[in-house]
């Protein structure tokens, strides 16, 4: 189960890689993530220096009086993978039309992982088609229960 999820992921990308990552935190953002204060929308991955960096997330404060006064919710913050791992999604980050973006915080073993995904963007009749499917499984889902 997820702590903190991407929720349009799903949505607006098609998913082609998926990799699982540590996650440098600070000590007060691992109770908030914890707690579920969090957002990964419009947040990213990218390669740098070797190393790969998650962006645009936001970690909101646990306490807010308790958090140190330069604290920044949207800092980047560093992710734990192996040197292939991070080679893989180098090479794929510079490709056309990919990019790496989180889908999910959540725990192993008491520590948090995020997982992180190589994603094509959807096209507007890709969405369409998207939402007309779940539309159509949602009204078989009613259809079943009303029969019963």
């Amino acid at each position: 189960m997820a702590l903190i999820q991407n929720k349009k992921v799903h949505f607006n990308y098609e998913i082609l890689e998926r990799f699982e990552a540590g996650v440098e935190l600070l000590g007060v953002e691992v109770k908030a993530v914890r707690a579920g204060q969090g957002s990964l929308e419009g947040a990213h991955v990218t390669v740098r220096g070797g190393e790969a960096y998650l962006i645009g997330a936001t970690i909101q404060p646990y306490q807010t009086g308790n958090m140190p006064k330069n604290y920044d919710a949207m800092r980047n913050r560093r992710l734990l993978l192996t040197k292939d791992e991070i080679a893989e999604i180098g090479s794929q980050e510079s490709k056309k039309g990919l990019t790496v973006v989180p889908i999910g915080v959540y725990n192993k073993d008491h520590k948090l992982k995020v997982e992180i995904a190589i994603v094509r963007g959807k096209k507007a009749h890709d969405k369409r088609e998207t939402i007309k499917k779940r539309e159509a499984e949602r009204d078989v889902m009613r259809d079943i229960k009303s029969a019963r």
